[in-house]
């Protein structure tokens, strides 16, 4: 999967961003998410159980955003 632009729900509306695939040796799936007015990054991976968790970013975050995340990528992956 290539980089893709999205957008995450925030508090104050909506937040535009780029994701990106990471590689990384511990994880199967990893990618990285940042706001295109550099004030969010979100980054999230599968766990060995296949769970989505958040592994980085920036403070505060809403836990939503994972799930939120995961399913657009998850959407993505099957187009």
């Amino acid at each position: 999967m290539e980089s893709f632009e999205t957008t995450l729900t925030g508090s104050d509306g909506q937040v535009d961003g780029i994701v990106i695939p990471v590689n990384h040796a511990s994880f199967n799936e990893i990618y990285q998410f940042t706001s295109l007015d550099d004030s969010l990054h979100l980054t999230i991976a599968r766990d060995y159980t296949g769970k989505w968790i958040r592994v980085a970013g920036s403070e505060p975050y809403f836990s939503g955003w994972v799930d939120e995340l995961a399913g657009q990528i998850t959407s993505l992956k099957q187009q």
